[in-house]
């Protein structure tokens, strides 16, 4: 069984376990990415983004009220990711990796 259906084949981002820390994450990507789906599973929230999913290390301070340590607190709540993962740390960016196809 597989969540990639047609409408999400495309989108990239994190799995976070629920609690403040996720709903900042996700209030931070709502500010910075366009066209955001959250789906929300009880304990945990996939968020899912058309191709690149980024999130700063400012903008979720900026929700959560308090310094956040980036990126060590991101992977204490992502317990998985969708797409190709770049992390520093100011940011991440989840991309879509177009398969290599023969010629």
């Amino acid at each position: 069984m597989t969540d990639d259906i047609p409408e999400t084949y495309d989108r990239v981002g994190p799995v976070l376990q629920s609690g403040p820390v996720a709903n900042a994450i996700v209030a931070a990507i709502k500010d910075l990415n366009q066209d955001v789906m959250i789906v929300d599973r009880g304990a945990y929230l996939r968020v899912l983004v058309p191709r690149c999913c980024v999130v700063t290390r400012s903008a979720i301070e900026k929700h959560l009220g308090r310094l956040f340590r980036f990126p060590g607190e991101l992977e204490m709540v992502m317990s998985a990711f969708k797409g190709s993962l770049q992390l520093n740390q100011d940011d991440a960016a989840w991309r879509f990796a177009q398969p290599q196809t023969s010629p």
